[in-house]
């Protein structure tokens, strides 16, 4: 898929997304897009998988292009950025949930942004 063809599918879910929820974040992005299941992110959430990325359908620079168009699409609708902290779900201590497989700080912000609706 080329790089535009991705940009507008990012453009058009991040719409469908605002209208639905008023809001969009990465995780519900790459769900509607078919790039990751509802059963991934549970699996994820329960510490089933270590990092969300082991399970996202496509390549690392796919993912890179999603996270910054969508991050581009925010500031141009003039979204407000808010920082989500994951944790896992199911019994014993809660942890903190890992996006990605470096674990790099930018790349863990992209995906922990939630763009909301400011209407």
């Amino acid at each position: 898929m080329s790089r535009q063809k991705l940009e507008h599918q990012v453009e058009h879910h991040t719409k469908q997304l605002l209208y639905e929820k008023g809001y969009v974040s990465p995780v519900d992005l790459l769900i509607k897009m078919d790039r990751l299941k509802p059963k991934q992110v549970e699996d994820w959430r329960r510490k089933r998988v270590p990092y969300l990325e082991r399970v996202v359908a496509g390549n690392l620079n796919k993912l890179n292009i999603i996270l910054s168009t969508l991050s581009q699409i925010a500031k141009q609708q003039n979204l407000k950025p808010s920082q989500t902290h994951y944790q896992s779900w199911g019994k014993g201590p809660k942890q903190s949930l890992r996006f990605s497989k470096s674990g790099q700080p930018q790349v863990e912000r992209l995906y922990a942004t939630h763009y909301i609706s400011k209407n």
